[in-house]
């Protein structure tokens, strides 16, 4: 039985008050995006009671396990304050994941295009955009870990953690576009934001520590000195 949508729209507020606001959160438009997408139907049915909970919820497409993971709701909402997007950015995304990420950016930017290398979470997140008639969202499948195309985007955004950022990613920003990706391996990852300030130049700001999976098909090394 599905929870009233009073109760759906107390936790939601609930997540965004107690949850994303805390961790620094203070975009308007990030705050009023949040509130208002239905975070609940980009949740596997298994998981839907924890939607608006503070945790990662596991990736179950139908009935099988991805290894995959949506991030944490204070996470997503954190990385898209940190793109700093303006209404007329075109944006990549690496690591589509239930869509939900993807269309949270939608309603900062004008356009986004989304990789996915997972053939079935792809699917997963198609099925959850279409049914919000989410129309400025394209989820192509593939592995974007260095790049996707030729063209420049205004902001490029990485859901999975890197051992570090390569070139050919960085290159894909446009003048003055801002790339965030968590960089490092466990257990100590930055979030990392790299503004391309000219053609040939880029600066650098660490933002904060967290922790997430690597992104899919990310080699890590487990040598240790």
């Amino acid at each position: 039985m599905n929870a009233p949508t009073s109760l759906i729209e107390q936790s939601r507020f609930n997540m965004v008050e107690q949850q994303i606001r805390p961790a620094n959160v203070f975009d308007s438009a990030v705050l009023d995006a949040m509130l208002s997408l239905p975070r609940e139907n980009f949740v596997p049915e298994r998981y839907k009671n924890l939607a608006f909970s503070d945790i990662e919820i596991p990736l179950e497409v139908n009935g099988i396990d991805t290894h995959e993971t949506m991030l944490a709701p204070k996470l997503e909402a954190r990385l898209a304050q940190e793109l700093q997007l303006k209404p007329s950015d075109a944006t990549l995304e690496i690591g589509t994941g239930s869509g939900f990420q993807a269309a949270l950016l939608s309603r900062l930017c004008t356009q986004v295009l989304s990789i996915e290398i997972d053939t079935h979470i792809a699917a997963f997140a198609k099925e959850n955009l279409q049914r919000e008639k989410i129309s400025n969202v394209n989820v192509e499948i593939g592995d974007g870990r260095t790049g996707w195309g030729s063209a420049e985007f205004n902001a490029i955004l990485v859901t999975g953690s890197l051992p570090n950022i390569p070139d050919s990613l960085k290159y894909q920003l446009a003048i003055g576009g801002r790339l965030v990706a968590v960089v490092g391996q466990a257990p100590a990852m930055t979030a990392l934001r790299i503004t391309r300030t000219t053609a040939a130049s880029f600066e650098t700001e660490s933002l904060f520590e967290t922790y997430i999976k690597p992104l899919s098909g990310t080699t890590v090394s487990h040598f240790k000195f």
